[in-house]
Order: structure tokens, then sequence, then C-alpha cells
């Protein structure tokens, strides 16, 4: 059986590097004369339609396959099948791009950049997971995401973590996700996608710096589950809200738990809400003067995050091309008569003046500062919220999926003994 499936694996990786050779004609490289040769681009040519439909339509098929072995099924090994062909059709075929996790950024600048034109396959790519986890949870996460299914390959030996420990590491997700909508509203940079660190790997192009990072989040993931999905994905952060609201979730047990505690540590990526059982009641005025401190400390969260945020405007905007050139030509005017790179040759080209320039990188600059506060405050609330969710205790009488944090990838299901009865 292994080895149909091997088979079959082969022959649909082969004929997708055959239908890629063929769209691929319909675009040739130019041939030159002088014996120039084409550098390497750093993103993957232009897609012909047809393969862009095939995209939309293995992303929808995944999806559905996908959610129907974790809802229905309840089966690790098909959702473990479906990771190896997301490795090598969204990976290593489809070089990672576009995926859903960089997606955020073209629908950002889409918003705030009308001269934008976002193509429809990208909308899909953002919009489908995130309507998926609505009904049926992170399943796109299960194994349609190849930077999650090539940690999830790596993973041998998991070591458990702190949960104060996860929570303040999960912070780190909703500031990356911040940077990136600031990043991308300004039109300065999409960094999500420059500091992938897979997209090298799927590519064979990686400088040194990336292979290295990714190698070592490979490595980590060996003992850490997931841990770009898990402390790093700014897309995780939108899958996680809405999955939250979804009505058919995984779930451990097919019927009622029995409590064996058989899958209290299954779950590699600490999802699992084990029980808490009501021994003591706290006092009502404690839990009031608690929830009271939380009301009045947010707000302060907010502001100083905000605050603090604003305060460097500046050094986040110099990551902006033109503010950076703008620096530049102010400290030393001189640089446009006597340099001769390449930013200020196409500053000279342009026929625009140095106050032309200069004003449109104060306008970006002051762009910076409203983002600077919004940023600041979002990452206050998350703070503020965070540590709520810390304060207060939850009673629960049975081991459940964390609807939020669970990646629906159905290892716990093989732990319970309902189910393998029911298999029998």
């Amino acid at each position: 059986m292994k080895k149909r499936i091997y088979i079959l694996l082969f022959l649909i990786f082969a004929g997708l590097q055959f239908t890629a050779a063929i769209a691929q004609q319909r675009f040739p490289k130019p041939e030159f004369e002088s014996g120039h040769t084409q550098p390497p681009t750093l993103t993957p040519d232009p897609r012909a339609p047809i393969l862009e439909y095939l995209d939309i339509f293995v992303l929808l098929a995944s999806l559905s396959i996908v959610s129907w072995l974790v809802i229905k099924k309840r089966s690790r090994l098909g959702v473990f099948w479906m990771s190896i062909f997301s490795i090598i059709y969204f990976g290593f075929f489809r070089e990672g791009c576009v995926c859903s996790v960089g997606s955020i950024q073209n629908i950002v600048l889409a918003i705030f950049n009308p001269d934008y034109q976002i193509p429809y396959s990208v909308v899909i790519f953002f919009v489908a997971p995130l309507l998926f986890s609505l009904f049926y949870g992170r399943t796109f996460c299960a194994a349609v995401c190849p930077l999650g299914a090539i940690q999830d390959f790596f993973l041998i030996r998991p070591v458990s973590m702190k949960t104060w420990l996860q929570s303040v590491l999960g912070l780190i997700p909703y500031i990356y996700l911040g940077l990136s909508v600031l990043y991308a509203a300004t039109s300065t940079d999409f960094i999500i996608c420059r500091y992938d660190p897979f997209i090298g790997i799927f590519r064979f192009n990686a400088t040194f710096m990336m292979f290295a990072m990714g190698g070592a989040f490979l490595i980590i993931s060996l003992f850490i589950g997931r841990p770009y999905c898990r402390f790093f994905c700014p897309y995780g952060v939108l899958l996680n809200l809405t999955s939250r609201f979804s009505k058919k979730h995984l779930t451990i047990t097919p019927s009622v738990c029995i409590q064996c505690r058989l899958c209290e540590d299954s779950c590699p990526f600490g999802a699992i809400d084990k029980p808490v059982e009501a021994k003591v009641v706290e006092d009502r005025k404690v839990i009031v003067r608690r929830y009271s401190w939380l009301i009045l400390l947010i707000p302060v969260l907010i502001f100083i995050g905000g605050w603090t945020t604003a305060s460097f405007h500046e050094t986040l905007a110099k990551v902006n091309p033109k503010v950076k050139l703008a620096s530049i030509i102010l400290e030393n005017p001189s640089v446009l008569d006597e340099d001769t790179s390449i930013d200020i040759d196409a500053f000279r080209d342009s026929g625009q003046s140095r106050a032309e320039l200069f004003n449109e990188a104060a306008e970006i600059v002051h762009d910076f500062y409203t983002g600077g506060w919004i940023l600041g405050g979002f990452i206050g609330l998350v703070f503020g919220l965070t540590l709520a969710r810390l304060t207060i205790i939850r009673y629960r009488t049975d081991y459940t999926p964390n609807k939020g944090s669970c990646l629906s990838c159905a290892r716990c299901v093989d732990y319970c003994p309902i189910e393998k009865d029911e298999k029998v």
C-alpha cells in the first residue's frame, strides 16, 4: 500500500513539473547577443493563467479534503500524507508564493494604495483558509500550509513548554503582524516574504543568512512543535481568532470523555485544555477587584504601547526606500553629483526635485508616526488581554482542544481508547 502511495506522489509531482514546463514556454527568457546573462530573480516568474486556476483548485480541494479527514474520518495518517503533498505542491512546485501567510501584505497594500491591482488569486488564498477555519477550525494549518507541514515533518521528540512561556512567546506573532501591516500600508516592504525562513529552501536559492535561519527553525522543530507557526506566523493570529467561532471543530474523543488521561500529553503544541475543577470558589469581591484592575490597566497599556512605538517612528520609517534616499541626500547633498549607485541614478533620471522628494518623505514619516500609535496601541491591547487570560481561571470537566491554538493535526485522536474501540 505504501509503495502505491509513493508511486502516486511521484507521478503527481512529475505531472506538475511537466505542466509547469509547458506553461513557462509561453514566456521564454530573452536571449542576449552581447553575452549578458540574466541575473536570478528574488520572486518566481509570472505564472500562466492555467496555473493560477490550478493553484486555486488545489487550495480549495486540499482544504476540503483535510477538513473531511479531520472532522469526519479523524485520520492522522490522512493528514500526514496531505502534509507531504502540500510540501511538494505548495512548497517546492509552487515555490511558496503567493502563500496565504504573505497575502496579508497584498491585501493591506491594496487597501491603502488604490494604484495597486491585487490579483484575484491572492484574495482567494487569503480568504479561503479563514472561511474554512470559521467552520472547521485551523485545518489549513493541519496539512495545507507548506510552512507548517515541513516543520511538522521534522518533529521527532517533542518537549513540553510551560504555559507562561508559551503565552509570552505567543505575543511575537502579534508584533510581527502589526509591523508587516505597517510596512505594507506605507508601501515600504513585504517583510513577511523577505524574512520567510523556508522560501529560500523551497526555491533552492536561499542566502546564507536565510538558509541558516530556516535550518535553525527545522532543528528547533525536532523538539519544539512548529516554532514558526506558534511563535512567529502573523497569519496564525487571524486563524486563531476565526477558529474560535468554529462549530465543527476537531474533538479528541468521538463521544463522551471517560477521563482516561491518555491524551493529556499527546499534543506537542500545548493546545489541549485540561480539566480544572472548582475546588474552592473565589470570593466575589476578589473577582470584582481583579476585573476592575484589569479594566483600568488595559487602557494604560494601550497608551504606553502607542506612545513608545510612535517615539521610534523615524527609525521605523528609515526602512522605506524614499525616506532612506531623502536622508542620504539631506546629510550629503553632493552625493547627487558623486554617487553612481542605482538608487541615486534612478532619482536623477526621474526628474524629481529635492523638495518634492523631501515632502514625500516627510509624508511617509508622518504616516509612520500615526501607524506607530496604532501599532503600539494594538500591542498594548494584546498584552493586556493576554495578562487577563492568564489571571482568569476557567473551570472545565473534560480534555478539550483549545479552538484558537489547536492546529487540527489529529495527533490526539489516536490516543483516545474510544476511538480505537470504534476502529476495531
